[in-house]
């Protein structure tokens, strides 16, 4: 068991900095807190790992908004449609 700075259960999360991608580490359980409570819960991550990881999460969040675009070329393609088929 962790306590943190104002003596709060500390949560385990994870760092998505350039510096510490996926990294976890012990914070303080509420958000916005001034605690600033931090502890690392795992060792530091290879040069390699640093290098990487940016890159692949890039690349996910790029994937995320083309398939939002995509389905939304989708719903309105069925609108249009419809839309035709109706009012044919």
């Amino acid at each position: 068991m962790v306590l943190c700075f104002c003596g709060n259960m500390a949560s385990v999360r994870t760092s998505w900095t350039n510096k510490n991608p996926g990294r976890h580490f012990w914070g303080c359980p509420i958000e916005g807190s001034k605690c600033r409570f931090i502890g690392w819960y795992d060792g530091p991550m290879c040069e390699r790992s640093k290098a990487i990881i940016p890159g692949l999460l890039r690349t996910i969040n790029k994937l995320k908004a083309q398939t939002t675009r995509l389905k939304i070329y989708l719903l309105c393609s069925w609108i249009f449609f419809v839309f035709v088929l109706v009012y044919k």
